[in-house]
C-alpha cells in the first residue's frame, strides 16, 4: 500500500507597511509503501523489484522454470521535513529507508506450458531455464554498494534480509548529522550453480552533503563512481561454483557529525583581540581590557556644555 502525506503550515505576521513576514514555515512530505507476497506454484516465473528513496536504491530480479515457494516483504519510506522558524535556528530533516526480507525456495525442472486458446494451446511452449536471482543495494550518500547473485542453479533455498537508509539532520548553522547505513544478511543453499557476493565502499562519502541533494546522477557522483572502483576503502569479490551452504552478515555504517559555534551579532572579540598579533595582545593584556565597559566612569561635567540662547 502506497501512502503519501504532505503537510504545510505557515504563520504570517502582517505589519503596517502591508509587507508579509513568515514567522513559521513547516513543510513535510512523507511517502510510505508496504508490500507483502506469498507465491507457490510450478511453471516459468520472472520477478522484478526496484525501489529508490532519496539517495538509496534497491533491486531484486529472478527467473527460472520449475517450482517456487516465495514469501517476501518490502517496506519503503521517504521523509522530508523542513522547519524554518524566524525566532529559532532553521532545521532540515531528510530520512530515506528501504527494507526487504525474503524466504525463497526454488527447484529447477523443464516445463511445458500451454498458453491461450490458439496455436500455443495445441503446441505448448517448452521452458528450460536454470534458476537465477540477483539482489543489489546502493547507498549513494555513504558510497556503499552490496551485490548478491545466484545463477545457473538447479536448486536454491535462500533467506535474505536487507536494510539501506540515509539520514541527514541539519540545524543551521550549529549542527549537521549525517548517516549512511547499509546491511545485507544471507543464509542460503545453492545446488549445482554459481553464487557471487560483492561489497564496494568508496574512499569518499557524501554524508555531509546538504539535504535534498540528488547524489545518484553521474554528474553529482562522478568522483565517487571513479574512486569507488579505482581507490576503494573496502572491496569484496567472491564467486562459488558448485554446491554450497553460504551465510553472510554484512553491515556498513558511515556516520558524520559536525557541530559549529558561530559568533553572536557584533561580538566583542570578532575582528578584535583574537585577531591581533602577539605583540599587540601583550600591550592590551586581554580582550576584557578592550571591551569590558565596567571600568568606565561617567564624567561629572560634559566635555561640550550646552549653550542656551
Amino acid at each position: 500500500m502506497l501512502a503519501i502525506s504532505i503537510a504545510i503550515v505557515s504563520v504570517a505576521l502582517i505589519g503596517c507597511s502591508a509587507a508579509t513576514y513568515w514567522a513559521t514555515d513547516y513543510r513535510e512530505r512523507n511517502t510510505t509503501f508496504d508490500f507483502e507476497q506469498s507465491v507457490q506454484g510450478n511453471g516459468y516465473f520472472m520477478t522484478y523489484m526496484y525501489a529508490k528513496a532519496g539517495n538509496v536504491a534497491f533491486k531484486n530480479y529472478g527467473h527460472g522454470s520449475g517450482s517456487i515457494n516465495n514469501e517476501a516483504i518490502l517496506t519503503y519510506q521517504s521523509l522530508n521535513r523542513t522547519t524554518h522558524n524566524m525566532y529559532s535556528d532553521y532545521n532540515d530533516y531528510d530520512m530515506n529507508c528501504i527494507q526487504f526480507k525474503e524466504d525463497n525456495a526454488m527447484v529447477y525442472a523443464p516445463m511445458r506450458i500451454a498458453v491461450g486458446t490458439g496455436y500455443y494451446a495445441a503446441n505448448p511452449l517448452d521452458y528450460s531455464s536454470l534458476l537465477k536471482e540477483k539482489t543489489w543495494i546502493k547507498n549513494y550518500r555513504a558510497g556503499t554498494s552490496m551485490h548478491h547473485e545466484v545463477e545457473y542453479a538447479h536448486a536454491l533455498d535462500k533467506e535474505l534480509e536487507i536494510t539501506v537508509k540515509e539520514l541527514l539532520n541539519h540545524t543551521y548553522d550549529p549542527e549537521l548529522v549525517g548517516v549512511g547505513f547499509t546491511q545485507m544478511k544471507i543464509n542460503e543453499d545453492v545446488t549445482d550453480g554459481k553464487a557471487h557476493i560483492g561489497v564496494l565502499q568508496a574512499g569518499n562519502d557524501w554524508t555531509s552533503q546538504q539535504p535534498f541533494t540528488d547524489l545518484t546522477t553521474l554528474s553529482s557522483t562522478g568522483s565517487m563512481l571513479t574512486t569507488a572502483w579505482k581507490k576503494p576503502s573496502i572491496e569484496i569479490d567472491e564467486d562459488y561454483w558448485g554446491t554450497y551452504h553460504i551465510e553472510k552478515n554484512m553491515t556498513l555504517e558511515v556516520p558524520y557529525h559536525s557541530k559549529q559555534t558561530s559568533d553572536d551579532w557584533l561580538p566583542c572579540c570578532f575582528g578584535g583581540f583574537s585577531d591581533m598579533t602577539t605583540w599587540d595582545q601583550k600591550t592590551f593584556k586581554s580582550a576584557k581590557g578592550i571591551f569590558d565597559c565596567t571600568c568606565f566612569k561617567a564624567p561629572t561635567q560634559a566635555q561640550f556644555p550646552r549653550v542656551y540662547q
